[in-house]
């Protein structure tokens, strides 16, 4: 026998971009750049088993959903946007016991002095992510993608183990740069996403450059730590770092000298370093990884 295990459906990366007119401080456009994709899981089976479709709110329906939210709401934070969007559809569809809604947004500077003009800034892809059960409330856990930072100096890595595949030198002075992708979990549905996510980035970056490093593990618990420190309303941080690596290169065969002046930057392959910082007191996470 087979039995049907887990399963969800929704719609994938739904792109809108919200512009509220005037609302940007002097009086000129604001926009918002938004990759919104849904997902919902319950009482599914029938679909699964026989084809009945009776209980599917169509993928469709779900993207016409996001773009009627968009309008409906404005020029929201993307968390305002994704617990709206994962309570209705949790509410409106009997069938439906649990949605999650993650929502990736782009950053743009305004350029100019009319107001319209706009540039988009690529430093960093912001994330919120909602997870909306029938029976558990709402859940946010939000985040950052494709962050790359470097420290010139201030790192060191030596005293690993040695075998007789080791080759690795250990160093007192090295290049550490990562490409920083964040994930950290709020302890209530109710924070102020604009300031929790500036403080949340704020102290990332103050802990990678002010920490002195011997390993990029111990860079990315104080960076945990820090970010749990200084913004009270965040409980877990997940963090995941690809080491890029910066070479040496060796110019002695030119006659040049290379005083830590001229690297290599690697692409693969690349050492991946994650783990998670978690309060003492940080409450059941439930479904909110899910």
């Amino acid at each position: 026998m087979v039995q049907l295990g887990a399963n969800r459906y929704g719609k994938a990366e739904v792109r809108v971009l919200r512009v509220a007119r005037g609302a940007a401080a002097g009086g000129g456009d604001l926009i918002r750049d938004w990759n919104v994709s849904t997902s919902l899981s319950g009482d599914l089976a029938a679909t699964h088993l026989t084809g009945d479709n009776s209980g599917v709110l169509t993928t469709d329906t779900q993207k016409n959903t996001v773009y009627a939210f968009a309008s409906r709401l404005g020029a929201v934070e993307p968390e305002v946007l994704g617990l709206d969007l994962a309570a209705h559809f949790v509410t409106s569809q009997p069938q439906i016991s649990r949605a999650r809604v993650t929502v990736e947004e782009y950053g743009w500077d305004q350029i100019g002095d009319a107001g319209h003009s706009f540039a988009r800034n690529g430093t960093l892809t912001r994330v919120a992510r909602v997870v909306h059960d029938a029976t558990g409330g709402a859940s946010v856990v939000a985040g950052i993608d494709g962050l790359t930072v470097l420290n010139t100096t201030d790192s060191e890595f030596w005293g690993f183990p040695r075998d007789e595949y080791t080759t690795l030198a250990e160093t007192s002075d090295r290049i550490l740069a990562t490409e920083v992708s964040a994930r950290w979990r709020y302890r209530a549905p109710d924070a102020d996403w604009a300031a929790a996510f500036a403080g949340a980035r704020q102290a990332l970056l103050d802990a990678f450059s002010q920490t002195y490093s011997y390993s990029l593990q111990q860079t990315l618990f104080a960076m945990g730590s820090r970010m749990i420190a200084e913004v009270p309303a965040i409980c877990e941080v997940r963090l995941s770092l690809p080491n890029k690596h910066h070479y040496l290169v060796d110019l002695a065969p030119f006659g040049l000298a290379n005083d830590r002046e001229v690297y290599y930057p690697g692409d693969r392959p690349y050492g991946l370093i994650e783990g998670t910082a978690l309060a003492d007191d940080a409450p059941d996470p439930g479904p909110a990884w899910d």
